[in-house]
């Protein structure tokens, strides 16, 4: 196996300068680096990473902990997206990416720090994880840089990215309006999601600015499930039948009550219009197609990835990223019959 050793012997260099010529240091001339890269590509050198980081303390690896990932995961694509989009900023910038899933037992037996340390990630990005979370607080005692997907915290070394809920929301339920409709219910997600007190804040933003009383009769919680919204939606349809449109905070769960409506002989979008958030591939290809507002999770997870790389280069940029959304007019929502 090729050492920097046999580089050095050959391209008539120190050692040093060879190890100094491969990590980029300045103090190195572009043609003894050069030089370096020519010989170690010749004696088809490949550097041990591991001892590198060792010497370095860097190990040029991000980590991405997914909190409750599952088999239901895969229906709506969203992490997917995520991790598609932090694995094309980590190809780029020369990084690794570790994935590690965790769960409330694996919480109880191991701190975050112990978590990312045992997998020598340089940072770590986590997404999918409740406001109730215990590995939130050491998030933000840690020294381990981090950057939250969707959770509101910032320190030196913490930073997070985030769509426009509240603007997704109350553009939503805005168009709801437009097309006639006063009485609009709410399917949310679970009260320890931070996205869940957004886009509540953005229905009800809505209904106020157009005058339209807030009824707490028509909220119902769908915690995030196609089966819990559907049980929810189920019981709000029956229990309030003047209900003519229904905003989902995910599309997950509109289909959820597209599926409760079919049930209760409810034509959609005749006698109720639905429309939902995220913009999923399945909403295109439901029938009828969904109304949403569409977020770039892949954009999400690119901007993170990101993100972290400036937090760990010391940059002096804003910890926070916002993404906007775009409503996504589809077949599942028109004017009421009548108000």
């Amino acid at each position: 196996m090729t050492t920097i050793k046999d580089i050095a012997r050959v391209a008539g260099v120190s050692v040093t300068t060879v190890s100094r010529g491969l990590n980029g240091y300045s103090d190195v001339s572009e043609k003894t680096r050069k030089k370096i890269f020519e010989v170690a590509k010749e004696l088809n050198y490949s550097p041990n990473t591991l001892a590198r980081g060792l010497v370095m303390n860097k190990t040029k690896t991000f980590g991405l902990l997914v909190s409750g990932l599952d088999q239901s995961s895969a229906k709506d694509n969203i992490t997917f997206n995520i991790l598609s989009g932090i694995n094309k900023f980590v190809g780029e910038c020369g990084y690794d990416l570790v994935l590690f899933s965790t769960t409330s037992t694996k919480q109880r037996e191991k701190t975050y720090t112990q978590l990312c340390r045992e997998r020598r990630v340089d940072g770590a990005i986590i997404q999918g994880i409740r406001t109730d979370d215990p590995y939130l607080r050491e998030v933000v005692e840690s020294d381990i840089p981090c950057v939250l997907i969707d959770i509101p915290l910032t320190s030196p070394t913490v930073g997070y990215v985030t769509t426009d809920n509240v603007l997704g929301a109350k553009k939503a339920v805005q168009h709801l309006i437009h097309l006639g409709h006063k009485r609009i219910g709410l399917i949310n997600g679970h009260d320890f999601a931070f996205v869940s007190q957004q886009r509540l804040k953005g229905y009800e933003e809505a209904l106020e600015e157009a005058n339209i009383p807030i009824n707490p009769e028509w909220i119902g919680n769908g915690e995030f499930s196609e089966e819990a919204a559907e049980l929810i939606a189920l019981k709000l349809l029956e229990a309030h039948p003047e209900i003519t449109a229904i905003f989902s905070a995910s599309d997950l769960m509109a289909l959820g009550v597209l599926r409760a409506a079919r049930k209760l002989g409810i034509n959609v979008p005749n006698e109720l219009s639905i429309i939902g958030f995220d913009n999923i591939i399945l909403a295109s290809y439901v029938t009828p197609s969904l109304t949403t507002i569409g977020q770039d999770t892949f954009q999400t997870g690119y901007e993170a990835a990101r993100l972290l790389l400036s937090i760990l280069e010391n940059e002096q940029e804003p910890r926070i990223v916002s993404l906007g959304i775009e409503l996504k007019i589809r077949e599942s929502t028109k004017p009421p019959k009548s108000e």
